[in-house]
């Protein structure tokens, strides 16, 4: 029986530095899944304009996410690295789920009201149907698994409605193509043409807070550069930015249940852990009791001698930049060769001469 191959996409938008809550909940997962799964890996500068239109340095912001996945240890010959926009089918296929989903489930997108805020009526159409493009980017390929933040669970949901309404609304011409695959929705078999996408969860994803303000998530949009440290930083900016971490005036303590109420402090042992592969549990057992004028250093030299490595290589490689345009002229290639695939089926089960 055909089944769909296992497939694992992810991607992440051009805007502003990587910080290291970045490659901690994504870029080090995307690396450690690409010993075992087929995977490509996008850089999502369609995406990149809901957020802001006119931009001054896209396409350096674009090869600094790519020089941030080769630097970290994506293998760009064996695996797909490539920038959206270098293939067209994206926004094809955006056009059509766009015509396939629904305004309520639109309407249910917490992320757009957010970014929206109270001025949704001047959001542009494209924030709106964000998520749309996002199920395109995801089914385009055919993709079977996608490593997702919280923040993201609801847009992948959402890839699954699409997903199951184009399944049954297209049954028979899926079935007429010869291109569906029998699976099970719940209880129901269906010959499907897009697999039920499932989101990529291999542990806990360390969540990592803002350096100013422990119940803040670390952001690329927080005024202050002091809140994060950036994938770009060199190891005097890393030292200097622990050391200015908001704290609380107590010592660490011994077991994690006395973090409780403590943000900032839950935070920075949070990061440690990440950094070091360990748990809160053991950080403290090593640290507990101390100051965090002992600790802080401690952290920091960690930080750097897991991160100097990465910033290293992406500097050398974001002055190369003739290199950087090569993997993803490659990549962009590679990709619209399985996206032509794709569409050319679509279409057919569409409709469309």
């Amino acid at each position: 029986m055909k089944q769909f191959q296992p497939l694992v996409f992810s991607g992440v938008q051009p805007t502003g530095n990587l910080h290291l809550g970045n490659y901690l909940g994504a870029i080090r997962k995307f690396v450690a899944l690409q010993d075992k799964n087929d995977c490509i890996y996008c850089v999502v500068d369609m995406h990149a304009l809901t957020a802001q239109l006119v931009h001054e340095d896209l396409k350096e912001q674009t090869r600094s996410i790519a020089a941030a996945f080769i630097a970290s240890g994506i293998d760009p010959k064996k695996h797909i690295v490539f920038n959206q926009s270098a293939v067209p089918g994206h926004a094809e296929l955006a056009w059509i789920f766009n015509c396939v989903a629904r305004i309520g489930w639109m309407n249910r997108m917490t992320q757009f009201k957010d970014k929206a805020g109270k001025d949704a009526e001047k959001a542009s159409l494209g924030l709106y149907a964000y998520p749309s493009l996002m199920a395109a980017d995801i089914l385009l390929y055919r993709a079977t698994h996608v490593p997702v933040g919280d923040d993201q669970k609801q847009h992948l949901e959402l890839t699954r409605d699409i997903a199951q309404k184009f399944n049954l609304d297209f049954a028979d011409h899926i079935r007429k193509s010869g291109e569906g695959v029998d699976i099970k929705v719940g209880d129901e078999p269906v010959h499907a043409y897009f697999p039920m996408v499932e989101a990529l969860i291999d542990g806990p994803a360390p969540r990592v807070m803002s350096l100013r303000d422990g119940t803040k998530k670390m952001s690329k949009s927080d005024p202050s550069d002091l809140s994060r440290i950036n994938l770009m930083d060199d190891a005097d900016a890393i030292s200097k930015k622990i050391k200015k971490a908001k704290t609380d005036p107590e010592g660490l303590p011994g077991e994690t249940d006395g973090l409780a109420g403590r943000p900032e402090a839950d935070n920075l042992v949070g990061i440690y852990a990440a950094l070091a592969d360990t748990s809160k549990a053991d950080v403290l057992k090593e640290f507990g009791g101390q100051q965090f004028s002992a600790f802080k250093p401690a952290l920091a030299d960690l930080a750097v001698t897991v991160l100097a490595p990465i910033h290293a290589e992406m500097r050398r490689l974001m002055d190369a930049t003739d290199h950087i345009d090569a993997i993803l002229k490659d990549g962009g290639e590679r990709a619209r060769a399985r996206a032509d695939v794709t569409l050319k089926q679509v279409r057919d089960i569409v409709g469309f001469l």
